[in-house]
């Protein structure tokens, strides 16, 4: 779990900051972020947000783009890129002004207190829990596509058995997760980048033609869908505490990776969709798959499936990496039972905070399909982005800054406000017609419970004895 790694027991850091107690910024007796060393700079730290953020929703949503839109799909592209623009502005003020560790729950908890910032966190580990579900689902069916005929109960066999291997590997140790990681993140854009460099040739021109211009509402449910593909922000900035210069830095990687992301996944979707034009959307979960099999024939189809499987693999490892570590320090903290802090003797991990979590994604992975697992965790971050545009108001109105002069968006509250709008639409017409929402509000509910039990519980230990 991104945030929840850094809430504390105690008085956290961004009260120290917004008290007075130590001058922001300065290496603090007691403050872990100033044993960090700042070794990120722009290029490095872009690296990270757009390998964090390019994984493996591209290879299945183009389908369901095609679906909500028809030929008008790349409209949802351009949707997400807006309001993500919105938020990123804000992710780059916050991170500019704020240099702890722990990324969009350190923005939230340093502007608005240590309560929202633990529900910013435990919406950055919702987030990942669903989206884990989700692509588990999308890896297993994708795996079938080679085959034909394999009867239901395979399906739910071989989401038991991907949860087991990843659990069984990140057990044995975090290097073991981390060079796994290494190797599979070159692996993961070269099938995207050669699928558009070659398929750019067989686009009909025909298939990208517009039949009628959907309505705003159409194009916002559909990208309540897509903007899976350009979440992982509030992950990726996490390592805020080992930039070089964060005020410079930040603002700067988030943008470029941001505009990156987006020139690749909107030439994947017209390519896609040039190649296949509606027929696009019967193809399910391999999109890219089918598309690169119509082009270049059956063997492209195989080898686009292996990279699909393998981006996803890289994905899931990445996310089993981490968020058991979020069970584990709020174990620590007092927010789950004492059991999560357990450690492997041999291998020093987390065992049963890993093996917890596998459970808990195999569960839910079990119970729901790819659509409703992306957009429960769609609307898991789009809660998180709406902390985030209001903790920017809050930081710039109390001029907090920890390192340097921090990056100001232009137009004043404008861009902060209009990414706090454009969000909340977004996840109006996100959840207005699915169950999804009521399960947020569920979250939202045991996330408080969660934090007033554990204020309860602190107050009574503070509480004086009794005279006797």
């Amino acid at each position: 779990m991104a945030g929840a790694l850094r809430v504390a027991s105690g008085c956290t850091a961004a009260e120290e900051v917004m008290s007075g107690a130590q001058p922001a910024g300065s290496p603090a007796k007691g403050n872990p972020d100033a044993l960090l060393s700042r070794e990120l700079g722009v290029r490095s730290f872009a690296a990270n947000i757009f390998n964090y953020t390019v994984g493996s929703g591209i290879f299945s949503l183009p389908a369901f783009a095609v679906i909500g839109l028809g030929s008008a799909a790349p409209l949802a592209y351009v949707a997400c890129a807006i309001v993500i623009g919105l938020v990123v502005l804000c992710f780059a003020e916050s991170g500019s002004r704020v240099s702890s560790t722990g990324g969009a729950y350190a923005y939230v908890e340093t502007a608005l207190g240590p309560m929202f910032g633990f529900v910013a966190g435990c919406l950055v580990f919702t987030t990942g829990w669903f989206a884990a579900a989700a692509v588990i689902t999308a890896v297993v069916r994708s795996l079938l596509a080679l085959t034909s005929g394999a009867p239901g109960w395979l399906t739910q066999v071989l989401m038991v058995v991907v949860v087991t291997i990843l659990v069984t590997l990140n057990m044995r140790g975090v290097r073991t997760g981390a060079r796994l990681l290494e190797t599979i993140t070159v692996v993961k854009l070269v099938p995207l980048l050669v699928f558009v460099g070659i398929g750019v040739f067989f686009i009909d021109p025909s298939n990208l033609a517009w039949t009628t211009v959907p309505a705003a509402s159409t194009v916002l449910s559909t990208a309540g869908i897509i903007i899976f593909a350009f979440s992982g922000i509030e992950g990726a900035t996490v390592p805020s505490g080992e930039v070089k210069n964060p005020a410079r830095t930040v603002p700067r990687a988030i943008l470029l990776a941001l505009g990156a992301s987006t020139v690749l996944y909107l030439a994947i979707q017209f390519v896609a969709l040039g190649i296949m034009g509606p027929a696009l959307a019967n193809t399910g979960n391999t999109p890219l798959a089918e598309a690169a099999g119509v082009a270049l024939g059956p063997v492209a189809r195989t080898i686009m499936i292996f990279a699909a499987v393998i981006s996803m693999f890289g994905y899931l490892s990445a996310n089993v990496l981490s968020e058991p570590r979020g069970l584990f320090a709020m174990s620590r903290d007092g927010f789950l039972p004492r059991q999560l802090t357990a450690v492997h003797p041999k291998f020093r991990t987390p065992n049963f905070a890993i093996g917890v979590y596998g459970a808990m994604v195999a569960v839910v992975a079990l119970l729901g399909n790819f659509e409703w697992l992306t957009v429960f965790a769609n609307l898991a971050a789009l809660s998180l982005y709406l902390l985030c545009a209001i903790a920017t108001l809050v930081l710039r109105k109390r001029d907090v800054r920890m390192d340097g002069q921090p990056f100001v968006i232009p137009g004043g509250p404008l861009v902060p406000i209009a990414a706090f709008l454009a969000v909340a639409w977004l996840f109006f017409e996100t959840a207005r017609d699915g169950q999804q929402f009521k399960g947020m509000v569920i979250a939202l509910v045991v996330i408080f419970a969660l934090y007033g039990l554990r204020a309860l519980r602190l107050k009574m230990r503070a509480a004086p004895a009794p005279a006797k």
